[in-house]
């Protein structure tokens, strides 16, 4: 069988959870005598192009680094995209395998490949689970875990908080009747975007409902994604859950010699993306509230490829002021992880949105490390509170600074007993079984 997956950014100009994911997935189709191909949009290249990574074929096909509104918001299909077109029409994979909804990967390129004869199955990586968080973070006002429901009133003003717009301007935004809203979505600049919000909650929502009529299948990697959907109308029965895995490269047998036994401090650990929706701004004022006669070590370890990135952690540092307890150190490749995942007491996982991983948390329960984390998205499913592990509230900055100094203080106690509980995470072989089902129905 020909399976194409298709994704909003791929390697080596983008390293993330769902590239690694794609990665892990391709390379088992690819052993059980599968055709993969990799396809995503580039910004950076004035033509289509093909490569290697990891054995595979990698298409990449242009888009503009600007957008219009239109193309962004999917209205139509983005310049360059007609390359993917051709490309499917070429190629003839019996499966699409969607896992990203952005610009050059959405509604126009579903629509095409369905006219082509072509079955589509999508899985929802990220927190907008299709269009159906207007915002794509799942979290009411960017602080509080969002309940789900869509709205266009709430979901406009919560989208436009987001974009800068005071709470209460947002409010008296969000209340314009949607056909009001529609009329005046028109107007250029902020000021159309800002009246046609709730004109585009409900555009989102008729999206979705597309979206759903012409795929085979919507896979989600979590519980509380599978309600939200059903909940917002979405048809059940074409909904499945396919729990996150770790590669079996991933699982490390940890060395009692990391875990503190010559008396050292605790050792805390961030591995993964620098961006501020993971939730570190908020950790870097919990560690400066923390007295510094409280002893321990934080490792803040991610890529950093680009000058925004270095800017932002340019910020953390700020926030820290110099605490020596605090290490920004460089990213490890991926095979060294379980090791450094092993070396720590904790990971943390102190994300702003709705987190329908991470990765990294499953990668060190497979090493035997405990994670504190967020109380929202996949991690409260995947963390037993004060059992596994420790859930604070997103964004609590005081709830944070407690957590690290009861952890500090008293390990025993916490860590120590938490690594006792846990149990060993799906491995993406798991995964891949379950998908291959899914293609074969």
């Amino acid at each position: 069988m020909k399976i194409v997956h298709l994704l909003g950014w791929y390697f080596p100009d983008s390293v993330g959870g769902t590239e690694v994911y794609v990665e892990a997935l391709c390379r088992r189709l690819r052993d059980a005598g599968h055709q993969v191909i990799v396809a995503a949009p580039d910004s950076h290249r004035p033509a289509s192009s093909r490569y290697e990574h990891d054995g595979m074929t990698v298409f990449r096909y242009p888009i503009p680094p600007a957008p219009t509104r239109d193309e962004a918001q999917h209205r139509l299909p983005v310049r360059g995209a007609e390359e993917l077109y051709r490309f499917l029409a070429d190629e003839r994979p019996a499966i699409l395998h969607v896992h990203s909804i952005t610009t050059g990967v959405g509604l126009p390129e579903i629509r095409e490949a369905r006219r082509l004869g072509i079955r589509v199955i999508v899985t929802c990586h990220l927190p907008g689970f299709g269009y159906m968080c207007r915002s794509g973070e799942l979290m009411q006002w960017g602080r509080v875990p969002c309940d789900g429901i869509v709205d266009a009133g709430k979901c406009a003003a919560c989208n436009l908080t987001r974009l800068g717009m005071p709470q209460l301007a947002a409010r008296l935004v969000g209340s314009v009747p949607v056909q009001a809203s529609a009329a005046l979505q028109g107007l250029p600049g902020r000021l159309g975007t800002a009246l046609g919000m709730p004109a585009s909650v409900r555009e989102h929502e008729a999206m979705q409902r597309e979206l759903f009529a012409l795929v085979d299948r919507v896979v989600v990697l979590n519980e509380t994604g599978r309600r939200m959907l059903v909940s917002n109308g979405s048809s059940a029965d074409k909904i499945v859950l396919n729990r996150l895995g770790v590669s079996h490269r991933c699982v490390a047998t940890p060395r009692a010699s990391t875990r503190r036994s010559d008396g050292s401090p605790v050792r805390f650990g961030y591995v993964g993306r620098l961006h501020p929706t993971k939730g570190l701004t908020e950790l870097m004022h919990a560690v400066a509230a923390i007295s510094r006669d409280v002893a321990f070590r934080l490792e803040i370890r991610g890529p950093m490829l680009d000058e925004a990135t270095r800017l932002y952690v340019d910020s953390l540092r700020q926030v820290a002021g110099g605490d020596p307890r605090v290490d920004f150190a460089a990213a490890v490749p991926a095979a060294d992880v379980p090791a450094l995942l092993a070396a720590y007491d904790a990971l943390l996982c102190p994300s702003m949105w709705f987190e329908n991983g991470p990765t990294v948390a499953l990668e060190a329960i497979a090493a035997a490390t405990p994670v504190i984390g967020s109380r929202v998205g996949n991690l409260a499913e995947l963390i037993a509170d004060e059992v596994n592990g420790l859930l604070v509230a997103p964004g609590d900055i005081d709830a944070w600074a407690r957590a690290l100094t009861r952890v500090a203080t008293s390990p025993a106690d916490t860590v120590d007993r938490w690594r006792g509980a846990l149990t060993p995470p799906r491995t993406m072989d798991d995964v891949a079984s379950d998908y291959l089902a899914l293609y074969a129905a």
